[in-house]
């Protein structure tokens, strides 16, 4: 067998950049002119890195404090649901103006006397407010909000 009756498959090889200007990535061998990316060495800078100077995070002052991000529940207080009886969901509390909206989170909150029976579907409650749910005969299922809102539709 001779060197030329050799059949090699294409891109074999892997092409060997930065060897001479006939090479198709020579000379500067993909890296374009001049600039901090075309040095060796580079890599990649960190975020936030603005060529050297103070970076922004650092030119910020610092605040105090601390912003939460997650939705709040809304308080529905056990003596306001004394008006209400049967099943009580989030649809039901928003009918009533009890919550803002059938969307929002619920937790219920024990405060004064309940006397109403009420089968409370919500989706927090305090200890003491299931006691007085369960004193007055009703009870209580923990429901997921988004769940709640996908079966209405």
């Amino acid at each position: 067998m001779k060197y030329n009756d050799l059949v090699v498959e294409k891109n074999a090889r892997p092409t060997r950049k930065g060897r001479g200007i006939s090479a198709g990535q020579g000379k500067t061998a993909g890296r374009g002119t001049k600039g901090q990316k075309a040095r060796a060495g580079h890599h990649k800078m960190p975020a936030g890195f603005m060529g050297g100077q103070r970076a922004i995070m650092q030119a910020v002052p610092k605040l105090k404090g601390f912003k939460s991000f997650h939705a709040k529940a809304e308080v529905v207080y056990t003596d306001r649901l004394n008006g209400l009886s049967g099943k009580v969901d989030n649809y039901k509390l928003a009918e009533k103006s009890l919550i803002s909206s059938p969307f929002v989170k619920v937790k219920v909150i024990s405060r004064g006397e309940l006397t109403a029976k009420v089968d409370l579907e919500t989706q927090f409650i305090s200890k003491s407010a299931l006691e007085a749910i369960k004193k007055a005969g009703g009870s209580f299922k923990k429901v997921g909000i988004l769940q709640k809102a996908k079966a209405e539709k």
